[in-house]
């Protein structure tokens, strides 16, 4: 047998150096996707109540479950937080949004870079303290998306 002869059967048996298998990342951005609706109907939906309720509706539904029944808080006082809150988490969603759909777009066009999860990590924390401790749960889908962006093997032959 001779020598390129061999050479052959060993390059028939080596896989080529082509281009590094496609990551799809399909349970990070399933959390992240969940975590988005979640904090879209939690933190939207109480904005938009907030924003279409009359001053007596507020009083009588509203006000004992945000600011307690033995609050000493007028009703318009009550009001002005209530409507601070609403503010608050509505502008929180936004950029929570906004964080979570670059992460997504960046995820899409680079999966095997681990840098979306910095976008997800940013996201968890708005949500966290957007929503004043309250959305932890929806957080954590967030950081668990981030977690895994760091935690998730890279295919061989991918860039770091």
């Amino acid at each position: 047998m001779t020598m390129t002869a061999t050479r052959r059967r060993q390059d028939r048996h080596t896989p080529s150096a082509g281009p590094a298998p496609r990551m799809r990342r399909p349970v990070e951005l399933s959390l992240v996707g969940l975590g988005m609706i979640t904090a879209l109907i939690t933190q939207g939906g109480f904005t938009l109540v907030m924003n279409g309720l009359d001053q007596p509706t507020f009083e009588e539904v509203v006000m004992p479950f945000l600011v307690g029944e033995d609050s000493g808080l007028s009703g318009t006082e009550a009001r002005l937080l209530g409507d601070t809150l609403a503010a608050w988490l509505g502008m929180s969603l936004v950029v929570l949004l906004l964080l979570a759909v670059a992460g997504i777009a960046h995820t899409r066009a680079r999966p095997s870079r681990r840098a979306p999860g910095c976008w997800f990590l940013a996201a968890g924390a708005v949500c966290l303290l957007g929503s004043q401790l309250i959305l932890y749960p929806v957080a954590f889908l967030f950081f668990a998306a981030a977690a895994l962006f760091v935690l998730r093997p890279l295919p061989e032959g991918s860039p770091r």
